[in-house]
């Protein structure tokens, strides 16, 4: 995974330990419906189709 290439096409990413993750755009009420994204593990990182934030699953090092 390319977590560089990750990082340059977001608008914002975060990095997390589990592979499904909530996202309501933060912001309270000016962010979005909160919708639950599941990770693919061949792909490692999903976007929000609302905000376009990019989580990115943490690897063990």
């Amino acid at each position: 995974m390319n977590t560089q290439a990750a990082q340059d096409t977001a608008p914002e990413t975060l990095f997390v330990e589990t592979d499904r993750v909530a996202c309501d755009g933060g912001g309270g009420a000016l962010g979005h419906p909160r919708v639950w994204l599941q990770i693919p593990p061949e792909k490692g990182w999903v976007e929000c189709p609302y905000c376009d934030r990019r989580f990115v699953l943490k690897t063990a090092e």
